[in-house]
């Protein structure tokens, strides 16, 4: 039988009521989570308006320092919240980066009922120019910014990186503004340094690449682009991070569980052969057990992606 976005929905809670702060399902952490920092801003709007899901958590590490690299993580949630920043990996990415010395910028953004796609890349956009805009404020190093997130924050971290530097695309028939017009800093860049993928779903044409749960008549994606593939395959092409896959994007990082049975693991396997076709640096870990989050935060893939921040960092031209 069929399972429904909302049976999908409760999957996601029941998961909610069993996650462990250091690790679990990755879009959430229970208990709250309390992380050792130096300074930290919480609901700071980004987008200069009243609205709670423009705003964005910032951590700074324990550890003081002049300024901090600063990566921004994405939580996951099927595009379907505009508020779950305060469950973003907070017990398992966020903490291994912040021990790293990273600043982390944990933002809210649009969901796929308050507004369509591209507001969301929209949203993301505006958190870097953001980051550039206040970076004397929150001490951000701004030299190095990267994209970290987990299922549908890993795609909009990876189509972050992969349309970095671009404003507008054509896609097929569709026109799409990446880069939007939020905020008070519009003049200040949008691109990335880095990105990280976590169990994110990055070709939205090819949902089917593998076994994963049934969406019923109505998958994340139909809903976020008001859509059907059939009918508007160009709109889930102007979606899709592997689209926008060329040599000049910069080193992206990938996890996926072979047994992932949301975003199937095929997602992250072909977005990695895309990226070294073109000239990418890019690593990818492919756990054999791991699912939908489940199994996915072990210390060494923590450690790998922060070795894999580190190494641009210090390569970086």
């Amino acid at each position: 039988m069929k399972k429904t976005i909302l049976s999908t929905i409760l999957l996601c809670l029941g998961s909610l009521a069993m996650a462990q702060p250091a690790g679990g399902f990755g879009g959430f952490q229970v208990p709250e989570v309390k992380l050792e920092t130096s300074q930290q801003w919480k609901d700071v709007n980004y987008a200069g308006d009243d609205q709670a899901f423009h705003t964005c958590d910032i951590y700074l590490p324990k550890q003081e320092q002049e300024s901090y690299p600063v990566v921004i993580h994405i939580y996951g949630s099927a595009w379907f919240s505009n508020s779950s920043k305060g469950m973003a990996d907070l017990g398992t990415i966020v903490k291994a980066l912040l021990d790293a010395g990273y600043a982390v910028v944990c933002p809210n953004h649009r969901s796929s009922m308050d507004a369509k796609w591209p507001a969301q890349i929209n949203d993301i956009r505006a958190v870097i120019r953001f980051v550039r805009g206040e970076a004397a404020k929150y001490k951000f190093d701004t030299s190095f910014i990267a994209t970290s997130g987990f299922s549908s924050g890993g795609h909009l971290s990876s189509t972050a990186a992969t349309t970095s530097g671009m404003k507008t695309a054509k896609v097929g028939t569709v026109e799409i503004d990446l880069e939007g017009s939020l905020g008070a800093y519009t003049s200040e860049s949008s691109t990335v340094n880095a990105a990280c993928d976590w169990s994110g779903p990055v070709d939205l044409t090819t949902m089917d690449c593998g076994d994963h749960m049934q969406m019923g008549d109505n998958s994340p994606e139909d809903v976020l682009l008001n859509s059907k593939l059939d009918k508007e395959p160009d709109k889930y092409l102007s979606l899709s991070a592997t689209n926008y896959v060329d040599p000049d994007d910069p080193p992206i990082i990938i996890f996926h569980g072979e047994k992932d049975n949301v975003v199937p693991c095929c997602q992250g396997k072909k977005f990695f052969e895309l990226l070294k076709a073109a000239g990418v640096k890019t690593e990818a870990t492919f756990v054999p057990e791991g699912g939908h989050g489940m199994g996915m935060y072990s210390e060494e893939n923590l450690q790998k992606m922060v070795s894999f921040l580190n190494d641009v960092r210090t390569n970086k031209k």
